[in-house]
């Protein structure tokens, strides 16, 4: 805490503490507007997250910040530093879409690399980028999910042959998920639902799109935490049948196999 007050110019911080992300600077931002401490929290995945008012303490001052600590915190082994900036004031604070995840790269190639490597364009959609640190990516496109759908729309039918695009969703998570919100979630459910046509019929012969989540989030559960439950994974492109239990190395397996790349990890092809 001290090297993070050292480095934001600080006197000190806020938080220090294991919370739920809207739930802190809705208990602390006004003490953040009024000291121009940062707030530092953790959940239970491998993180650490800092929270300060994009306006008042600057969006760039943050994500230098978070840049400067997580060059510090990677040698700890903790998996990504992120800045989470927010805006507003007391009783109406909200964060905005200018999230940044700072994380390890990856220890080993993975899928996006393996295309890559083979001559394919790799496009993210989302926090895809910042997770994989864009090794192995071409570029990424950002936005809220109703943006980030109007992109996949597009590659949908622009992406070149041998291409992957890869993209995440994160409103289910951030918005709906960690907040307990199940009407939200319920909405957010049917819109991408209603959106998905719009993707699929522009999808060629020969294309193969996947559907999965990298952890559940039970908006009926207690706390505020990711879930453990099995999510499903579900597909076009390939024929109706079931695939079984699958894991993660798989579905870069089977993406890989499709594609005609070889693959150099784990897993098995299940198409």
């Amino acid at each position: 805490m001290a090297e993070v007050a050292r480095l934001a110019g600080t006197e000190g911080t806020l938080g220090n503490c294991h919370a739920s992300g809207t739930e802190i600077i809705e208990r602390l931002g006004e003490e953040h507007l009024r000291t121009g401490w940062p707030i530092c929290y953790t959940s239970v995945d491998s993180v650490f997250q800092i929270a300060a008012h994009e306006d008042r303490f600057g969006l760039e001052r943050l994500l230098n910040l978070c840049e400067a600590m997580a060059t510090l915190l990677h040698e700890l082994r903790v998996g990504r530093v992120i800045a989470r900036p927010f805006v507003g004031s007391a009783g109406a604070f909200e964060r905005t879409r200018n999230r940044r995840d700072f994380a390890i790269p990856p220890p080993e190639p993975t899928l996006c690399d393996w295309v890559a490597k083979a001559g394919g364009r790799v496009h993210a959609i989302g926090k895809i980028g910042d997770i994989f640190t864009m090794q192995g990516i071409h570029d990424v496109a950002r936005g809220t999910d109703a943006e980030l759908m109007e992109h996949l729309v597009r590659l949908a039918g622009e992406a070149e042959d041998g291409s992957l695009t890869f993209a995440n969703f994160v409103e289910f998570d951030s918005v709906y998920g960690h907040r307990r919100d199940v009407p939200g979630y319920a909405r957010a459910l049917e819109w991408f639902d209603a959106q998905l046509p719009r993707v699929l019929e522009r999808l060629g012969k020969g294309d193969l799109i996947l559907f999965a989540a990298d952890h559940g989030n039970d908006p009926t559960w207690r706390g505020t935490d990711h879930t453990r439950e099995r999510v499903p994974v579900m597909g076009r492109g390939t024929g109706p049948r079931a695939i079984g239990h699958v894991g993660f190395a798989d579905l870069a397996v089977s993406v890989a196999a499709h594609l005609g790349v070889p693959a150099r990890g784990p897993g098995r092809n299940f198409l």
